[in-house]
């Protein structure tokens, strides 16, 4: 694994508050823990989203509150910096949230990778993350993110692009966080034995499991996170309005307990040798 060199810099470029944890935080957690910067970008503070029973009672809106469980968690796993764009969420498809002037699937994804690409040059992270080419289940704006990530990779490191006059910075790595595909097509095959539709997970029953293992999206990184548990537990716990203190029962539970501690990642840049598979995301870097 890298050391402890206070100049390695790792970026997470997320959608929503919760992004940050339940997909990557032990990564984040893991190399926050050997000394290298983390850095958190997210595109929206979640106002879209729903909140269970209780959890904004201390609270203006729902956005002030999911910003706080954001902060909490990023607080939790040794996150360095934390900056909020001024997209909004433009929760799932269809919704009349999507139609919001400044939802964050209606922003121009040059605008978007611009406004990212002078964040990256400020930061300087030799290693960027973010969601896959799906959005994970695809969600709208994961993949509008994704997009706007890789836009930005194109003019980031090139000085004829001048921006607000930053030097040019050309991370060494693109990865993408993704799902093991071999434990949810188990968790598939299971679900239907114990009365649930695969094709409806999730709080809102809108998420099709089956559709997400159908889509090829190869692992060229896998990351333990077994020594730092401890922390993305209690990054979770943060995440109460979206049921992060009952992430460990359910199917969500079994997910995590098969997954052994372990978050994947696909690579974007550069192009990865065939077969090789990372156990770090900075080797040789």
């Amino acid at each position: 694994m890298v050391s402890g060199n206070p100049q390695k810099t790792l970026m997470a470029i997320v959608a929503h508050p919760d992004d940050e944890t339940f997909g990557m935080g032990g990564t984040l957690a893991l190399y926050a823990s050997r000394g290298v910067r983390v850095c958190l970008v997210c595109a929206t503070r979640g106002e879209a989203g729903q909140a269970l029973p209780g959890t904004q009672k201390n609270y203006a809106s729902l956005s002030e509150l999911r910003e706080a469980e954001l902060r909490c968690a990023a607080a939790a796993l040794g996150v360095s910096t934390v900056q909020l764009l001024d997209c909004r969420d433009s929760g799932m498809e269809g919704w009349e949230s999507s139609q919001h002037p400044q939802a964050l699937i209606q922003v121009p994804t040059r605008q978007l990778a611009e406004q990212l690409a002078e964040i990256i040059r400020r930061e300087k992270p030799q290693v960027v993350i973010t969601h896959d080419p799906v959005g994970g289940y695809f969600h709208q704006d994961h993949i509008s993110l994704h997009q706007a990530v890789n836009a930005a990779f194109e003019v980031v490191g090139d000085a004829a692009w001048k921006g607000s006059g930053q030097p040019a910075w050309q991370p060494d790595r693109l990865f993408y966080n993704t799902i093991a595909r071999g434990v949810l097509r188990w968790l598939v095959r299971l679900m239907p034995v114990l009365g649930q539709d695969p094709r409806c997970w999730g709080e809102n029953h809108d998420v099709d499991l089956t559709r997400i293992i159908a889509a090829n999206i190869p692992i060229h990184a896998r990351i333990c996170y077994r020594a730092v548990a401890d922390q993305r537990n209690a990054a979770t716990r943060c995440h109460a309005s979206q049921g992060g203190t009952r992430q460990d029962r359910g199917m969500a539970g079994l997910l995590r307990g098969w997954s052994r501690s372990h978050e994947v990642f696909m690579q974007g840049y550069p192009a990865p040798a065939d077969g090789v598979v990372r156990s770090d995301l900075f080797e040789g870097v």
